[in-house]
């Protein structure tokens, strides 16, 4: 994981969406002490819960920044991943990582630009792109076997001839993710 989330250390994960219930369950497994899912849906918000997030933070801009500072004694996050790929939320994760921080984003990025100054001069690394899944692959299925069920975030199944709606439930925010059923 690109966001290097330490033993004992607290990480933020920006995003609801299927990727950051992944986020906080990773943030867990790899032990740290506080998580901080950033949402504003209560459905989501239970299951980043389920998986292992101590803290919700339904705040966005300024004003999630500012939560997010309040429960980390004004300094911010160790780790903070970004499951989103927008703009806002890029900044968003950057502005909640502490000076020293690790800003790690799995969210695909879209329109995202960067001022590398302000980044260079925060001291804060970013790393990004996709998960080495072959990597981790036999972690992850003994895991599956004992502790984790990930496939929660299929909250909507519908058939093949109905995908339309499983993506209008999507991105209307009735579904985390739909399962298509063949």
């Amino acid at each position: 994981m690109p966001a290097i989330v330490i033993p004992g250390s607290t990480a933020v994960v920006v995003g609801d969406g299927a990727v950051g219930p992944m986020g906080v369950l990773s943030a867990k497994q790899m032990g740290a002490e506080k998580i901080i899912a950033m949402s504003r849906h209560k459905s989501r918000q239970d299951l980043a819960l389920e998986f292992g997030a101590t803290h919700i933070i339904s705040e966005r801009g300024d004003e999630g920044v500012a939560r997010i500072k309040e429960l980390t004694s004004g300094v911010g996050a160790e780790s903070v991943l970004e499951c989103v790929g927008t703009q806002e939320s890029m900044m968003q994760a950057i502005n909640c990582a502490r000076p020293g921080g690790h800003i790690g984003f799995v969210g695909v990025p879209h329109g995202v630009q960067l001022d590398g100054q302000n980044l260079f001069f925060a001291q804060k690394s970013l790393l990004g792109g996709p998960a080495p899944v072959r990597r981790y692959l036999p972690y992850l299925m003994e895991l599956l076997n004992r502790e984790i069920n990930p496939g929660k975030v299929f909250d909507i199944e519908v058939s093949l001839t109905d995908v339309a709606e499983g993506y209008r439930a999507m991105d209307e925010r009735r579904a985390i993710k739909t399962l298509l059923r063949v």
